[in-house]
């Protein structure tokens, strides 16, 4: 009896997908997080996964783990204390960054504290050429001095970033030699090593955060190995990576810069292996846990990625799914400024004291405290059973807004809702806006423990008809663990024209690639299944400041296909831009290649269609559009394939609340999908 688990912890919950092979039967679970005793959370699931649903954790043959550790440490600002060793007269590079004010629009913007402050950050005399070529030797002395230095400011790590690296990395690695043999106490990482991309900026900034997070996420894994090693559980733990796929543990303790949108890709990948299922190509993802939302976009039945999310106030380099997170989420606190106005977020309650329902200690009011106020919520037990809600504790904490603003109780509690989704609407905007696409030609499918329950509303502003809501929203990031890759992201810079004379240039760097990415997998992640290698390249017209990524075949490569390329490039710049310059010499300026090890994908039963309308469990009563509605509560279990019913209704089962609004009608799949649908929104 071979088990695979999936696990993803978030803010409030630690989730756990668990499979046992033979039979395909998927058993979930959510448990509370403890921030005060990390790791017991996984003990106390791993407990009760054996005592429920019969786990045997010696046959456990797939462990992966999605992990919110390496994000948080930024956003909260707990990383290490770095030190960079740059070139001398570069040593300004992370403070002046790309020189852009955070909000061009706002007068009071200011720009993030660096990761590293100024009197850290030590240049050396040193010059490789753009060539590759050495302009100037590296001045070992002063590497020396600079760590001895670096140690005595009370640095735990170094960065080392020089000039055209990407190029040639032999200063950067000999520098880290006499770092380590200098001050052995402190770690040390090589930006070329890490993300060999061209531009100064990204490519330090990519090394800062890859080292700002190491000691933490060393620990964390160190951890999670020792638990499991505890519980007898034999699986070499893997994790999810930011591209949507999986890493072994000790990878992940040096390419941390590569796991830090580790649970938010894995609930991407979880949502879009579920569309392609039901049969949708294009979606959009609204993952909404305790403490943000976070959207994607799903286009021909595959995620989209990306380079230049925002990790915090920071910008990551790596190639990620292309998430914009929102600081709403269902923990989100709401309050008012001191211009009297209602805001909510990016505060969050978490899981201690969790909001003011749950009666864990906590007071102020919160978006989940506003839907139990409004009666959206409290009808059943939640989190499998883990939280029981009191109404009258979140009305307390929603009349002392109330009173700050001068409004009843559930007008309070509406206007909560309504800023919160307000907020995601505009973010939602920005993403489709950015890949150049109408979110009305999307289904929206929302999950996490809130996602169902605010996922219509925001579909309802963005115009959108369609919404599909998993059989098991809240455990869709731990879903995302069980069906996903191995998979490794591989770049050159090239920086040429796109021409006959680079031809040469081009094959070897391909072949280059290859190569390297069937040793990562192989031979680094001791893979033996079916794989595949895809490529891209980054071109931009002669002129152009930047560059867009735009798919190809290697086979046009190989065969010297350049009038191929040329219109792959055009194409994807109209799609962009609405237009191509079709005189315009073309620059090639990154070669990419993604590996991609393959995992069996677990298989759904399929349930038998019956016909007709389900039976309500009973009539409820919520505060819809202004006043009170009596709507039906339907349990999750009692909906069959084929049933149909109409909104306003709730949906109430173990991980979740699913609300429907007016103006919607609902449809069961035959893998226990809701399908809403609704006429054209205005």
């Amino acid at each position: 009896m071979a088990w695979r688990i999936g696990v993803d912890i978030g803010g409030t919950f630690i989730d756990f997908c668990a499979m046992e092979e033979s039979e395909g039967t998927l058993h979930t679970l959510k448990v509370l997080t403890t921030p005060d005793e990390p790791g017991r959370e996984l003990a106390d699931g791993l407990s009760l996964l054996r005592e429920r649903h019969g786990l045997d954790e010696a046959q456990v043959e797939s462990f992966v783990h999605g992990t919110t550790v390496g994000i948080n440490t930024i956003i909260q600002r707990k990383g290490a204390a770095l030190a960079l060793l740059t070139n001398a007269g570069f040593e300004d590079v992370v403070e002046l960054a790309r020189l852009r004010m955070p909000d061009t629009y706002s007068l009071f913007c200011a720009r993030a504290e660096p990761l590293i402050p100024r009197d850290r950050i030590f240049g050396v005399a040193c010059r490789i050429l753009a060539d590759g070529t050495e302009g100037e030797a590296l001045d070992e002395a002063a590497v020396a001095a600079a760590a001895r230095a670096a140690e005595k400011a009370g640095a735990d790590g170094i960065i080392v970033s020089f000039l055209h690296a990407y190029r040639n990395p032999a200063h950067e690695r000999e520098a880290a030699a006499i770092i380590r043999a200098t001050t052995p106490g402190l770690f040390v990482f090589t930006a070329a090593d890490i993300w060999p991309v061209i531009r100064e900026y990204e490519r330090t900034t990519t090394g800062i955060l890859n080292g700002y997070v190491h000691p933490r996420v060393d620990r964390y894994l160190s951890a999670l190995e020792a638990t499991l090693a505890r519980h007898s559980v034999p699986a070499a733990p893997m994790i999810t990576k930011s591209n949507g796929g999986i890493m072994s543990c000790a990878l992940g303790k040096q390419a941390c810069v590569s796991m830090l949108l580790s649970g938010t890709a894995s609930g991407v990948m979880g949502a879009s292996f579920l569309a392609r299922q039901a049969g949708i190509s294009r979606a959009l993802t609204l993952d909404i846990g305790g403490t943000s939302a976070d959207v994607a976009l799903v286009i021909d039945g595959e995620a989209q990625f990306g380079t230049g999310e925002m990790i915090g106030e920071f910008p990551l380099y790596v190639p990620s799914v292309s998430v914009s997170s929102i600081g709403d989420g269902g923990g989100s606190i709401a309050w008012v400024d001191g211009f009297g106005m209602l805001k909510v977020g990016p505060e969050s309650a978490g899981s201690t004291p969790g909001p003011a329902c749950y009666g864990r200690g906590g007071t102020r009011a919160t978006i989940t405290d506003a839907m139990a106020v409004l009666g959206w919520l409290g009808h059943a037990p939640l989190a499998y059973s883990a939280i029981r809600m009191d109404r009258a504790l979140a009305e307390a904490a929603v009349g002392e807004v109330a009173r700050q603003l001068g409004r009843s109780l559930n007008e309070t509690a509406e206007a909560i809702i309504d800023v919160a989704v307000s907020g995601m609407f505009a973010e939602v905007n920005k993403l489709v806006a950015r890949f150049g696409v109408d979110a009305r030609d999307f289904t929206l499918v929302p999950f996490g423990g809130a996602g169902p329950m605010l996922g219509v509303q925001l579909a309802r502003e963005l115009g959108i008809t369609r919404v599909m809501v998993p059989r098991r929203p809240g455990l869709v990031s731990a879903l995302g663990g069980l069906i996903a890759d191995v998979k490794n992201d591989f770049v050159r810079t090239l920086f040429v024209d796109l021409g006959e004379p680079e031809l040469p240039t081009l094959r070897a760097a391909r072949a280059a690639l290859a190569e390297d990415a069937d040793a990562w997998l192989r031979a680094g992640q001791g893979f033996k299944g079916e794989a595949t290698l895809s490529y891209s390249a980054d071109m931009r017209y002669h002129g152009q400041s930047f560059e867009i990524e735009v798919p190809i075949e290697a086979a046009w490569i190989d065969a010297g296909e350049l009038g191929t390329l040329r219109g792959a490039f055009d194409r994807r710049h109209t799609e962009l831009y609405d237009f191509a310059d079709d005189a315009a010499p073309i620059q090639l300026v990154n070669l990419r290649a993604v590996v991609t090890g393959h995992t069996v994908a677990p298989t759904f039963a399929r349930e038998p269609r019956r016909e007709g309308a389900p039976k309500p469990e009973r009539l409820v009563e919520v505060w819809h559009n202004g006043g009170p509605v009596r709507m039906p509560l339907y349990p999750r279990g009692a909906l069959h394939h084929g049933q149909h019913f109409r909104g306003p209704a709730i949906v109430a089962q173990e991980d979740t609340t699913l609300c429907i609004p007016e103006g919607y009608d609902a449809e069961v799949d035959e893998f226990g999908n809701l399908h809403l649908s609704a006429e054209e929104i205005a």
